[in-house]
């Protein structure tokens, strides 16, 4: 496991790059966190972003306490590899559609009239997009 204080690597980014489930942990002070599997898209910028509804639990909690963790891991059938970002959060109110539409290409066939439907009702909806601010990333290779 290596430890890097603050950025995510370009071999970091290219393994955040692929359509894998992210492991979204929030703050809660003495709240256990209670991980959420979300999509993400990490940035140029080293930032890793993501989408929720403005009411969700997650929103209301980091607006209490601004901090939180991503954990990925490779899938089955591959070598194990990990990573954990975590670092405070930014609730963003500009580009939430258009992630959520990235993302949902990214992870659905979107040719899928099912698939596509379910897009168009969630950007029929009001969207926030939450930005993580890496302060300490791990991560493992076996």
């Amino acid at each position: 496991m290596s430890n890097d204080a603050s950025s995510l690597t370009a071999q970091d980014l290219e393994f955040l790059r692929r359509p894998l489930h992210g492991f979204l942990s929030v703050a809660e002070g003495p709240v256990p966190p209670q991980p959420r599997p979300v999509w993400f898209e990490a940035t140029a910028e080293g930032t890793i972003q993501l989408f929720t509804a403005p009411d969700s639990l997650k929103v209301r909690r980091l607006r209490r306490d601004p901090r939180a963790s991503i954990v990925v891991a490779a899938p089955v059938g591959e070598r194990e590899r990990w990573l954990a970002a975590a670092g405070r959060v930014s609730v963003e109110s500009d580009g939430a559609h258009e992630l959520c539409a990235r993302l949902a290409a990214r992870y659905w066939h979107l040719d899928d009239p099912a698939r596509a439907e379910d897009l168009a009702g969630i950007l029929a909806t009001e969207q926030l997009r939450l930005v993580i601010h890496p302060e300490t990333v791990s991560r493992y290779t076996f």
